[in-house]
């Protein structure tokens, strides 16, 4: 008969070995979370500062426009108030 040899398991190694690669696994997991947080975050800075451009043009185009608008109405304005009263006075000297 063979003797069969019985290998004794260190389970306190075991559970060292396991603790060992389960901290290096989550360390590598983290690294990658915070490094594509990072990237993210950089990206949404750019991108946010891009249309901050972009707004900022809109907004200086829409003043103009409004101020544009503003001189025209203005203007009807004094044009009709100016009708107005040669139309006035043309009546009173129809009727008067």
């Amino acid at each position: 008969m063979s003797k069969k040899t019985n290998k004794k398991v260190n389970f306190t190694e075991k559970v060292t070995l396991t603790l060992q690669n389960a901290k290096e696994t989550a360390t590598k997991a983290n690294d990658y979370a915070l490094n594509a947080t990072e990237e993210i975050v950089t990206e949404t800075i750019t991108i946010a500062a891009e249309w901050q451009k972009v707004t900022e043009k809109a907004l200086k185009g829409g003043v103009q426009l409004l101020d544009n608008q503003q001189k025209i109405v203005f203007d009807a304005l004094e044009m009709y108030k100016a009708h107005f009263t040669k139309g006035t006075k043309r009546l009173r000297k129809v009727f008067a």
